[in-house]
């Protein structure tokens, strides 16, 4: 958090001091009662004295500190260029400000320039060694660079100085798991909740870990008693006071719309409710003092039986909800296939669902699957690569499948998009309050592609050409492709979700994938020009939110 406490070390003020000398102890004491409002301008009606006072009348220590109050004002406000501003203007004239260095380093940090913010807090450390806000904030600013290991010592070092500080070892958790060190983790984790038995955050993490670990039992364990202590995980705004404040639902075992990007620096207080199917939910308990309802709840498989009960309690909250339960349960990829067929200009894959059980021999296989071409299987609920194979012919997906007698698995019609050149592309889009926008382009040598996987952080061609499409997407999808998206869009008819998709060599809309669990993030740091495509998206379902609270733009 921004250290804003205000030094002590000004000048006495009287009233028969200098305007400006006047209004910084009339801000100070606005600030500390919690009055932003006034503190701001008191500080405001001070700065602008300083030109009609005599010109000795004013130290530059009162104008430096009526800055660095100022910037201190704004950060509270959540307007972090204003901060900034005010910061850089009092190290002008202060240079030896430790506090405001560490500030304007929170403020890099907060508007996504945590490299900016780790010299800044440096500097700060530079003046004092000790300064303990630069050191615990220097720690966000290393994680965000993923500098894991440094941010690790300079925990230890803290944890050193004060043993008895839980959020110190909850962090340390957090580092360890980005350094899949797992046992460590959950160690630190421990930790944290012996000396705070009520730190539900921490023993979600150890949920989390040990869900990642396939301890299912032990997973479900932290994350009941986690609900237990605190049913709702609170997260405030970025700024003060709140716009407005959102309730999401989510799914502890469900697969859900993942919201790391898409909920930072939120101008809205969040309140998470984690769904168990074993308990009953007070709608009007979880209601009070929100305004919009965002269902993250996103794997229509995953969260087969909890999403019934989700339904409900979104009905019986009656707010305005963005991807409403029920129409989740309609995005299961053999149903999807169903829901878009006969879109003009699309290929639909024909999509079967193979349950666990059921017979798997060739003949079987060949009765039951209505298309002839390659067929591409995996396993239910599953996203990604793992286990998803093309597959030739029916002896082969027998072998496929008996491999996992225990799982359903989805069989789907593979029709091929490879473009003229040889390669393969797939397209991104997300679907946003009605907008269509695009979010990346990954082109691979093989049919199964992933950005991640691909070789375009070492091809510059292919860089070039995903920027070119998120830029103009229209350039590579015609008109009656568009009309096909926006078919799809209505069909769907949720608020937020997630296309990919391809274009066969007719020019025709191949779709892959459809659903609300799709991940958008800003971590591009090898590929930068996509950061204006993802703020977009961000900026769209900020607006979205807005209006459904019913509170103006900003």
């Amino acid at each position: 958090m921004p250290s804003t406490a205000f030094a002590t070390h000004f000048p006495d003020v009287n009233a028969e001091g200098p305007l400006a000398q006047r209004q910084l102890r009339i801000g100070v004491d606005h600030y500390n009662a919690g009055e932003t409002g006034e503190a701001i301008s008191a500080f405001q009606l001070g700065l602008a004295s300083v030109g009609n006072e005599a010109p000795d009348a004013v130290a530059v220590e009162i104008v430096s500190e009526l800055h660095a109050k100022l910037g201190n004002a704004w950060m509270i406000r959540g307007d972090l260029e204003s901060a900034g501003e005010n910061y850089k203007a009092a190290l002008r004239l202060a240079p030896h400000l430790t506090d405001c260095w560490c500030n304007f380093g929170n403020v890099h940090l907060k508007t996504g320039r945590p490299q900016d913010a780790i010299t800044l807090y440096l500097q700060a450390l530079k003046l004092n060694a000790g300064h303990w806000p630069a050191r615990t904030n220097l720690v966000h600013a290393l994680m965000a660079t993923q500098q894991y290991i440094i941010a690790r010592a300079l925990l230890l070092e803290l944890i050193g100085e004060r043993p008895q500080d839980g959020q110190l070892r909850q962090q340390l958790g957090k580092v360890c798991f980005e350094l899949n060190e797992f046992e460590a983790a959950i160690k630190h984790f421990q930790e944290a909740v012996a000396l705070d038995p009520r730190d539900a955050d921490s023993i979600n993490w150890m949920g989390g870990i040990r869900q990642r670990m396939g301890d299912a039992e032990g997973a479900h364990a932290a994350y009941a008693a986690a609900a237990e202590i605190q049913p709702l995980i609170k997260r405030p705004a970025a700024k003060s006071p709140a716009e407005f404040r959102v309730l999401a639902l989510y799914a502890p075992f469900g697969g859900n719309t993942p919201t790391e990007y898409i909920f930072k620096d939120a101008v809205h207080d969040t309140d998470t409710l984690a769904l168990f199917a074993s308990r009953d939910y007070d709608a009007q308990l979880f209601r009070q003092n929100v305004q919009v309802v965002v269902n993250l709840i996103s794997d229509a498989d995953q969260a087969d039986t909890l999403l019934p009960m989700a339904a409900g309690l979104a009905d019986r909250l009656d707010l305005p909800t963005v991807n409403h339960p029920r129409r989740i349960q309609r995005t299961t990829r053999d149903e999807v296939a169903v829901l878009l067929q006969g879109i003009p200009g699309c290929n639909i894959p024909k999509a079967l669902r193979h349950p666990a059980g059921a017979d798997t021999s060739v003949a079987a296989l060949q009765a039951a699957i209505p298309f002839s071409s390659s067929v591409l299987a995996r396993p239910v609920g599953t996203h990604g690569g793992d286990d998803f194979e093309k597959i030739e012919d029916p002896a082969a997906l027998s072998a496929f499948l008996k491999q996992r007698p225990d799982h359903d698995h989805y069989l789907i019609e593979y029709i091929d998009y490879r473009s003229d050149d040889g390669h393969f592309r797939k397209y991104r889009f997300i679907f946003v309050d009605g907008q269509v926008l695009p979010y990346h382009l990954a082109i691979g040598n093989d049919w199964k592609v992933h950005h991640v996987s691909t070789d375009m952080a070492n091809q510059p061609w292919m860089q070039q050409e995903e920027e070119a499409f998120l830029n103009d997407p229209a350039s590579v999808f015609a008109p009656a492709n568009y009309v096909a998206l926006r078919a799809i869009q209505q069909r769907i008819g949720l608020e937020y979700f997630g296309i990919d998709c391809g274009l066969d060599r007719s020019g025709k809309l191949v779709v892959f994938e459809v659903n609300a669990s799709m991940l958008v993030h800003a971590k591009n740091e090898d590929f930068p020009y996509k950061t204006p495509a993802v703020q977009r998206i961000k900026l769209v379902f900020d607006a979205m939110l807005r209006k459904l609270a019913g509170v103006g733009a900003c």
